[in-house]
């Protein structure tokens, strides 16, 4: 079973998404991580991010896979090829680089395949910007869940102080927040919106707590 949370960027859907899997014993795929690690992957190699071409071939010939803990559904490690680059993904250069890197349709082609290789061999809850529409179309749970744009900016510039990765400036993550919804929403391959029969959830002012009960308890609706 799947449990589909889309979303644009800094609402929540990964803290959501691992704290559902988590409640719910299902296990969770951050696809976000997974466009972050082809991101870093181009950066390393000095690919222009004006490639497509490349960029679709490392998407297409780096497989992505995450490090579990026993006993805990949420993944810890992310590899790509088998290199770790669990912090190396989450700078606020990455920040910048997955959204032009994420509209590439030859890496959405490829990273697609990967996810749906991973996510229809179990029960997963998964988070990101097409899941709903594209990537799990026949999910039985679609929630796409968003926020104030400054709302987001906050929360982040906090993740990003708690992790001590990425910037903590106000100003500069609500620029790179307010760009990436522009970039995702107005792409040609998936671009960002709700599926047509998925919930809307604006968490602004709502607790974690009533999200991830609100997510569960569609959830095992939709399983009894």
């Amino acid at each position: 079973m799947i449990v589909a949370i889309d979303g644009p960027s800094g609402a929540g859907k990964s803290t959501v998404a691992k704290a559902a899997a988590k409640r719910l014993g299902f296990s969770c795929l951050d696809t976000g991580a997974m466009y972050r690690a082809i991101a870093w992957k181009a950066l390393a190699d000095g690919v222009s991010f004006d490639d497509a071409d490349a960029l679709g071939a490392i998407a297409r010939d780096n497989e992505i896979e995450f490090g579990h803990v026993e006993g805990d559904p949420v993944p810890r490690r992310v590899f790509i090829s088998g290199t770790e680059v669990t912090d190396s993904i989450r700078t606020s250069e990455i920040d910048r680089a997955v959204g032009p890197v994420a509209a590439v349709p030859a890496v959405r082609e490829a990273l697609v395949a990967q996810q749906q290789r991973i996510g229809r061999a179990g029960d997963y809850v998964v988070e990101g910007r097409d899941i709903g529409t594209v990537v799990f179309p026949e999910a039985p749970v679609k929630v796409f869940l968003t926020a104030s744009a400054e709302e987001r900016a906050t929360r982040r510039v906090k993740q990003n102080e708690e992790r001590r990765v990425g910037s903590t400036n106000y100003e500069e993550v609500l620029a790179d927040i307010k760009k990436r919804d522009e970039i995702d929403s107005s792409r040609a391959a998936s671009p960002l919106k709700p599926a047509e029969d998925a919930v809307h959830l604006d968490s602004t002012g709502k607790t974690i707590e009533e999200i991830i009960s609100f997510i569960c308890s569609r959830a095992e609706q939709a399983q009894g």
